[in-house]
């Protein structure tokens, strides 16, 4: 791990800070500590959470009890990871972190007034408490993301979907928000792997998922259903708006360019979709989902059918 210089500045997501909790630790004042206490009290803290966020968040509360900090910011780029606490400061102090060779991210730390020697090094004595639980937490996240994905097309599972699915509903209904929901199916696929083989019905299932990942918003979420049916839960989206983005997926799985030897494959989807009604149940908006898609594969493939 060593420090660099950033001179960009970073946006605080007040409203993200205060959903987690930590808002109200910014009031608190700690006692100042020694050095050495501080790294022990650290090291015992810090692994009581296999929550990346939750630790940072108290390593960046507990550092300032020898450091004064404005922000804390970590990004992991390949895990799609970035949190920040506190607000913009002027100046920085970033760090590569890695624990036994493996790279763990970076943390920049941010404040008004330059940082002196002596607390660039409390910081980098401090920094060694936060590499163990910090490794500890992101190979836990990437089991837990493991197990609720398809390793296939890297969309959702239906374990996933089973937990995702009422959780959706439940917010809509809190939040007073439409949710709508997409059944689809790649027509013909059947007679894809039959012709050209399992191998490349793979490669037609892994283009599928990454035009849907393409087209949807980041709230959005992509399932793996069956076989080679795709499920998507579209927040906040009422019934012709969900249309409208049911046709945009159906014209952007047409347009693949799909080859196998040189030979244009033409692939197209099915899809049928549900907005949740009044009190309306999970199994209720599966079904009335599925039942659409079936309507639209029997009425000619390639198209998309609304649920009544």
């Amino acid at each position: 791990m060593g420090p660099h210089n950033q001179s960009n500045t970073v946006d605080f997501d007040a409203a993200k800070l205060q959903r987690l909790g930590y808002a109200r630790h910014a009031q608190q004042t700690l006692k100042p500590v020694s050095l050495a206490q501080l790294r022990q009290q650290l090291s015992l803290q810090l692994q009581t959470s296999l929550e990346v966020d939750r630790i940072l968040a108290l390593f960046y509360r507990e550092v300032q009890r020898l450091v004064p900090l404005d922000a804390l910011v970590y990004q992991l780029a390949a895990c799609d990871l970035r949190f920040e606490f506190g607000e913009r400061g002027n100046h920085t102090a970033g760090y590569r972190l890695s624990h036994e060779g493996e790279y763990l991210g970076e943390l920049i730390f941010r404040r008004g007034q330059r940082f002196s020697e002596e607390e660039l090094g409390r910081l980098e004595s401090l920094l060694a408490s936060l590499l163990f639980p910090l490794r500890n937490a992101l190979l836990y996240r990437a089991a837990v993301q493991s197990a609720l994905r398809d390793p296939l097309t890297n969309t959702g599972n239906r374990l996933a979907l089973n937990q995702s699915l009422q959780r959706e509903i439940d917010l809509a209904r809190r939040n007073l928000q439409p949710l709508s929901m997409l059944m689809l199916d790649i027509d013909h696929f059947k007679q894809i792997n039959d012709k050209h083989g399992h191998a490349y019905g793979d490669e037609v299932l892994k283009a599928v998922a990454t035009t849907l990942r393409d087209q949807l918003r980041n709230v959005d979420l992509a399932f793996r259903y069956g076989g080679e049916e795709f499920l998507v839960l579209l927040s906040g989206t009422g019934r012709e708006a969900a249309c409208m983005v049911g046709e945009r997926l159906r014209h952007a799985v047409q347009n693949l360019q799909c080859l196998n030897q040189n030979q244009t494959i033409l692939v197209s989807i099915s899809l049928g979709c549900a907005t949740l009604l009044p009190g309306e149940s999970a199994d209720s908006l599966l079904r009335r989902a599925d039942s659409a898609l079936y309507a639209a594969k029997r009425s000619g493939r390639n198209r998309l059918n609304m649920a009544g």
